[in-house]
C-alpha cells in the first residue's frame, strides 16, 4: 500500500507577508472565480478602472487572472491575493508603475464587495507599503482616485497619504466629466511614529 504524503501544516508565525487582519499571497489561476464575481459590480469597478466595462466572461477573466499569477515578470506587476486569516480571499492587490530610478511606484485595490467595511484593504496596503518602502528601497507612492470614491479616498488619508492635488474634468463617465483626485506618500511620511502622524 502506498502512502499518501500530507503537507505539513504552515506555521504563519513569523511571516511577512500578514499581519493581525490579513495574509497575501502570489496570485493563482484558481483565483479567476472570485475576481468573476467582483465584475458584476458595475458601481465599484467603474471607481477601479475609471469607466464602464463591458460584461466579463469567464475565458477573459481565466485569462487576465492566469496571466498574472505567479508573479509573472512580463506583466511588470506584482499582484497579490489578500486572503483573511482563515484563508478566504478577500480581495487583490497588485504593485504596480515600478520607477527604479526615480523611487516611485503605485499599488492596485481591489477588496471584494462581501468583504469591504472590515479594515482588510487598509491591512493589506500597511503590509505592501513596508515592502516597497523598507525592503524595495522605493520612496514615493503616488495614487489617484475618481471624484465620488470616498472609501479610497479615506483610506488614503487613513494611511498617512497627504492630497496632492486635482486633475480637473480628466474621466468622463456616467454621462459627465469627473475629477482624478492626486494622493502621496514618502517613505518618510510612511515610517514616522504614528503619534507623530496625527499631528
Amino acid at each position: 500500500m502506498g502512502h499518501i504524503k500530507r503537507m505539513k501544516e504552515i506555521n504563519f508565525e513569523n511571516y511577512y507577508w500578514q499581519n493581525e487582519l490579513v495574509r497575501l499571497r502570489a496570485m493563482e489561476p484558481e483565483d479567476w472565480e472570485e475576481h468573476y464575481y467582483n465584475c458584476y459590480d458595475s458601481k465599484a469597478r467603474r471607481m477601479l478602472q475609471y469607466e464602464l466595462e463591458l460584461p466579463p466572461t469567464v475565458s477573459q477573466n481565466k485569462s487576465t487572472i492566469e496571466m498574472f499569477s505567479h508573479f509573472n515578470p512580463e506583466t511588470k506587476r506584482l499582484m497579490f491575493t489578500v486572503e483573511n486569516l482563515d484563508g478566504v480571499n478577500v480581495g487583490s492587490f497588485n504593485l504596480n508603475s515600478i520607477d527604479e530610478k526615480n523611487g516611485t511606484f503605485s499599488i492596485g485595490i481591489q477588496i471584494g464587495r462581501d468583504y469591504r467595511g472590515k479594515g482588510y484593504g487598509t491591512a493589506a496596503m500597511k503590509i505592501l507599503l513596508n515592502y516597497a518602502f523598507n525592503e524595495r528601497r522605493l520612496n514615493k507612492f503616488n495614487v489617484s482616485v475618481i471624484e465620488g470614491n470616498v472609501g479610497s479616498s479615506k483610506m488614503m488619508k487613513k494611511l498617512g497619504c497627504k492630497e496632492e492635488g486635482i486633475r480637473r474634468e480628466v474621466i468622463y463617465t456616467e454621462g459627465k466629466y469627473k475629477n482624478e483626485i492626486l494622493f502621496g506618500l514618502t517613505k518618510k511620511e510612511f515610517n514616522k511614529p504614528v503619534e507623530l502622524l496625527k499631528n
